[in-house]
C-alpha cells in the first residue's frame, strides 16, 4: 500500500535511540527526508542517518534538547533550510526511560527527578508542536504522533514523574486535534507496552538477567515472552507500522486517539 509519504518531511524527536531509529529507517522506506534529532548520542544519529541513505533515503542529523526552547527553533530552522519545512513531526524523546528496576516511594521522589522530567516532555513537546505548526498550516497538511506508554493508564509506582509527563501529552494531543482538525493536522498518541530495545533490557532487574546469562537468543526471547497475552512482547517494527499509518495520508480522518500497542496488557 502506497502510504502517500513520498517526498514528505519527517522530523523525529529522539531519533537515535532504538524505537526511534527504526522509525527513521521506516519513513526513509516509503520515500520520506528524515530529520533525526539527538540530544547526547551524536554517534548513533549519524549511524541512523547512514541506514537511510543506504536505503536511498534523505537524511540530516540535528541536535535537539527539549529543555532549551532556541535548540528546538534552530532544529526546525535547519530542516527548513534543507527541505523547506516539515510535514509530519513524531515526538518520541523522552527526558525519563520509565519502568524503574528500584521505585522510591512518592515522598522520596526528587524533585531534581520530577522537574527535568516535565520541563523536557511537557514543555520540551509545547515548543516542538509550536514550532512545526506554521508549515503545517501554511500547506493545509500535517501528522503529529506522541510517542507515550501504555503503564500511563494504570500507572506505575515509582515512576510518577515520566507517568504524569506523558499523561499530560494525551491531554495536549486531544486538544490539539480538536483544535487544527480544520488546518489538515491530525494529532495521534502510540502508547507502547515494554518493547524489546537496549533500554529496556539495561532496565530487567538484575536476577533476571543472571538467570538468562549464558542462554540463547532463543532462550532468551522465550523467557521475556513467556506471559504475555498475544504471545510476545513488542518490538520497535510493531510500533513503527501504527506510527507510519497515523503520519501518513491514508490516515484521513483518525485525529485525537490513544493507541496501545501492548500485546493486550
Amino acid at each position: 500500500m502506497d502510504l502517500g509519504l513520498a517526498g514528505k518531511v519527517v522530523l523525529i524527536t529522539g531519533g537515535s535511540g532504538s524505537i526511534g531509529g527504526h522509525l527513521a529507517r521506516a519513513f526513509a522506506a516509503e520515500g520520506a527526508s528524515v530529520a533525526i534529532t539527538y540530544h547526547r548520542n551524536e554517534d548513533g544519529a549519524r549511524q541512523v542517518a547512514e541506514d537511510v541513505r543506504g536505503l536511498g533515503g534523505k537524511a540530516i542529523v540535528v541536535r535537539y534538547d527539549l529543555t532549551e526552547r532556541e535548540s528546538i527553533r534552530a532544529a526546525f530552522d535547519a530542516v527548513a533550510a534543507e527541505w523547506g519545512g516539515v510535514d509530519a513531526l513524531v515526538i518520541n524523546a523522552s527526558a525519563i526511560a520509565g519502568t524503574k528496576v528500584d521505585p522510591v516511594a512518592f515522598e522520596d521522589v526528587p524533585v531534581e527527578e520530577w522537574q527535568p522530567s516535565l520541563r523536557a516532555d511537557v514543555e520540551g513537546s509545547f515548543h516542538t508542536v509550536q514550532a512545526a505548526l506554521p508549515w503545517m498550516k501554511k500547506n493545509g497538511w500535517g501528522r503529529i504522533v506522541f510517542i507515550s506508554a501504555n503503564i500511563v493508564q494504570r500507572g506505575a509506582t515509582g515512576d510518577e514523574a515520566f507517568v504524569a509527563s506523558k499523561m499530560a501529552l494525551h491531554g495536549l494531543s486531544r486538544t490539539l486535534a480538536t483544535e487544527l482538525a480544520p488546518e489538515g493536522v491530525l494529532v495521534n498518541v502510540v502508547a507502547p507496552g515494554p518493547t524489546v530495545t537496549k533500554g529496556f533490557l539495561a532496565r530487567v532487574p538484575e536476577e533476571f538477567r543472571q538467570r538468562l546469562a549464558g542462554k540463547s537468543p532463543e532462550e532468551i526471547k522465550r523467557a521475556l515472552n513467556k506471559g504475555e497475552p498475544a504471545g510476545h512482547i513488542s518490538t520497535p517494527e510493531d510500533i513503527a507500522g501504527l506510527v507510519l499509518y497515523f503520519a501518513s495520508a491514508v490516515n484521513g480522518n483518525v485525529t485525537g486517539s490513544v493507541v496501545h500497542v501492548a500485546g493486550g496488557k
